[in-house]
């Protein structure tokens, strides 16, 4: 795990995909956020981008890149920010940044996972589907 305790702020030019509030469940022994639990919810994050996207079904076919800059701990609010960075013929690449704000009494936030899913856009039947562009 890459060591870089900066505290940052939230982007402020968009909004998050999903916010959540790790519970005990979801952690280790030591205390520590699963990294499948955080796997799980940037693909939900990215999810959400690329279905808008694709104005429809999407499956995940490919974790490109996921790197755990940081610790996530019980009771953190964490920010999943999701950004639709390529669409090809049926496929879309998300990129999804991760913030968690610790310690309300004197908050502080911190970047904790960086990602890069494709998904692919599927039909009814679950196979790959051409990509519209969204409406406007």
């Amino acid at each position: 795990m890459a060591e870089h305790n900066e505290t940052v702020s939230l982007p402020k030019d968009k909004e998050p995909a999903l916010r959540v509030m790790p519970m005990p469940a979801d952690a280790n022994h030591t205390g520590d956020i699963f990294g499948g639990w955080i796997m799980s919810q940037v693909d939900l994050a990215g999810s959400i981008a690329a279905a808008r996207m694709a104005q429809g079904r999407v499956a995940t076919v490919a974790v490109n890149s996921f790197v755990f800059r940081q610790p996530v701990f019980v009771g953190d609010v964490v920010s999943f920010y999701a950004e639709v960075v390529k669409v090809g013929r049926t496929s879309i690449t998300v990129d999804v940044e991760v913030y968690a704000q610790r310690r309300p009494e004197k908050e502080q936030c911190v970047k904790v996972t960086e990602a890069t899913l494709t998904y692919v856009a599927v039909d009814s039947n679950r196979q790959p589907r051409v990509v519209s562009p969204p409406r406007t």
